[in-house]
């Protein structure tokens, strides 16, 4: 039960930290929203790969290899949107870091997730 709590705590704090990017008003443009497009893509190759790919081996499978490579995909590119939209001046550097803090608290936090909850003992998030 504290994992679940730290975990919702963290959760919160990143989001508010994108919030925060978005919406002072020295800041004021909502285009780092789009950042939460990866948050909700991120975990999907890990579940695709989880049901396609057999766990009798303890060995790496190329499904699983697969998913790694898309699921690290959608990370860097979720850092590097803020970065873009910086760097063509559709939003301020310093909504840029707050949306870069955000992205790093919430990634950690999905990492966490699947640390806590992916053993598969009797509490687990695996059946969905």
């Amino acid at each position: 039960v504290a994992a679940l709590v730290a975990l919702s705590f963290s959760g919160a704090i990143g989001l508010t930290f994108l919030m925060l990017g978005c919406a002072l008003e020295y800041y004021g443009v909502y285009w780092p929203l789009f950042v939460l497009i990866f948050y909700f893509l991120c975990p999907i190759p890990h579940f695709i790969a989880r049901r396609v790919g057999d766990d009798s081996d303890a060995a790496s499978s190329a499904c699983r290899e697969l998913a790694y490579f898309f699921t690290t995909g959608i990370v860097v590119s979720a850092f590097g949107f803020p970065i873009i939209l910086a760097r063509v001046e559709a939003i301020k550097w310093g909504a840029c870091g707050l949306v870069l803090a955000g992205n790093a608290v919430i990634f950690l936090t999905i990492l966490g997730f699947f640390l806590v909850f992916g053993r598969g003992d009797d509490f687990s998030w695996e059946q969905w």
